[in-house]
């Protein structure tokens, strides 16, 4: 029997329901259950032909097993490894690299030494900084935020050096990127699975977090707005090997700049995306999971992103054409 688990934390609708999907469409030789597991031998038996992981990035321990799992033949979406490694400056660094729309982003020095460092742990840093010529590279209105990390914490909008600098002030200890403020007339998030499948979601990040998904989830305002944000945003996925993510997109000027697309435990629960966004991604896991267990090639056998890790030139992933789905 080929096992497939779920490793989750606080979500309370995603992962029932994902494990009820895959048990009812019986396919033989394949069950889903929740992930159930202690202290790990260093030579632990593989126990889950598959595990799709909601919450290791907030608990170490479950980091560790799932790497150890990998070792010994578990496919694990998404790649603990790379999860572990990647943060969201590269990704801005990568996409641009790739011939997607980003704003111009800088990463700042930590405002607060981090733990256990001093100013001679600094020595190779520039001080001060020309803070001009970040500003002027940038532009305002820009988003002060976290190098990596998400949920909307610590980001702040600002229009200044003044209110930068207000802000940036008390950032602590964290690495910061200041990004230029797309003023965006429309806004998506797309959930992307198995590296193949796009859901096209309306979302408006100034609304409260319950409203944020728009209802009735309008379409893009072109089809050829559409196409590039499905090709962005499955290209994106596939050089960073992510098989469950989604992928925010802000629209001006008919232009979708990828503003943030390192989600691999996205959001998912229905009291917040709404029950057709709901039913879209619990089917897609589902399905792709299925797909992972009977086939056992791993997704991670041959890491996407590496070329890229050598230097040289690399041209936006090619995307072959298909049909959307009408789910």
């Amino acid at each position: 029997m080929k096992k497939i688990g779920l490793l989750f934390g606080m979500e309370n609708t995603f992962p029932p329901a994902v494990v009820e999907k895959i048990n009812a469409m019986k396919v033989d030789g394949v069950e889903a259950e929740f992930v159930k597991i202690g202290g790990i031998r260093m030579d632990e038996p593989k126990k889950y032909a598959v595990v799709i992981d909601r919450i290791s990035q907030d608990i170490p321990f479950y980091r560790a097993w799932l790497k150890n799992a990998v070792l010994h033949g578990t496919i694990v979406v998404n790649n603990p490894f790379w999860w572990t490694a990647d943060d969201k400056f590269f990704n801005y660094s990568l996409a641009h690299k790739m011939g997607v729309a980003i704003p111009p982003t800088v990463v700042l020095p930590h405002h607060k030494h981090p733990p256990d460092t001093t100013d001679k742990s600094m020595r190779n840093l520039i001080y001060p900084l020309n803070w001009q010529e970040l500003f002027d590279y940038v532009g305002f209105p820009a988003f002060l935020k976290p190098y990596s990390g998400g949920g909307w914490k610590h980001v702040y909008k600002v229009h200044s050096p003044e209110e930068f600098f207000h802000h940036y002030n008390q950032t602590g200890d964290l690495c910061m990127t200041l990004q230029h403020g797309v003023e965006f007339d429309e806004y998506y998030r797309c959930y992307v699975v198995g590296q193949e499948k796009v859901h096209i979601m309306k979302y408006d990040p100034k609304a409260p977090h319950h409203e944020r998904y728009v209802k009735g989830n309008p379409p893009p305002s072109t089809e050829a707005l559409r196409g590039r944000i499905e090709k962005d945003a499955v290209a994106l996925c596939r050089a960073l090997g992510y098989d469950l993510n989604t992928v925010e997109f802000a629209v001006e000027g008919g232009v979708p700049y990828a503003i943030d697309f390192l989600n691999p435990a996205p959001d998912a629960e229905i009291t917040s995306v709404g029950q057709e966004n709901f039913d879209w991604i619990v089917n897609a896991v589902a399905e792709m999971s299925v797909k992972l267990a009977t086939s056992g090639e791993s997704p991670v056998k041959e890491m996407r992103w590496a070329e890229f890790l050598a230097g040289g030139d690399a041209p936006l992933p090619k995307v072959a054409a298909r049909k959307r789905s009408k789910a």
